[in-house]
């Protein structure tokens, strides 16, 4: 997909009134009309605990229990729902954890060891992709 500046944007939304707008306040609305998709899947191997205080990550936990410094798995989908389905995915194909997952935005967190988080990730991907058919990004890894 190739980036277009706001100039062509207008000029292909408005083309046979382009000239007559030129100059004039424009209010421009974006919606997002969720697809099929899972837009974002990203491996943190293992974090500094910074990172894992800052998301909250570090809380809610059974006593005795800290998991700072574990891998970190990001993933997002629209429809928004479809994490409650990765979610039963990643924990089958892998001891991992979860740390967050909000069906009402679409984002599900792991954590765990590394290679199970990598694991987890590329496996609710595969079968997001191969088994639903949403559009897909590549898994990528820090």
């Amino acid at each position: 997909m190739t980036r277009i500046t706001k100039e062509e944007l207008l000029e292909k939304l408005f083309h046979d009134n382009y000239e007559d707008l030129k100059g004039k306040k424009l209010r421009m609305t974006r919606v997002r009309v969720p697809g099929k998709e899972v837009c974002l899947a990203h491996v943190i191997s293992p974090s500094d605990s910074c990172i894992y205080e800052n998301l909250g990550l570090h809380i809610g936990v059974h006593d005795g229990e800290d998991h700072r410094g574990e891998s970190i798995g990001f993933i997002r989908f629209t429809p928004w729902e479809a994490v409650v389905v990765a979610a039963d995915v990643a924990v089958k194909a892998a001891d991992v954890q979860i740390g967050f997952m909000d069906r009402f935005c679409g984002t599900l967190i792991l954590t765990g060891g590394l290679s199970q988080v990598q694991t987890a990730v590329e496996e609710v991907v595969r079968f997001f992709d191969e088994v639903l058919g949403f559009q897909t990004c590549k898994v990528h890894k820090s």
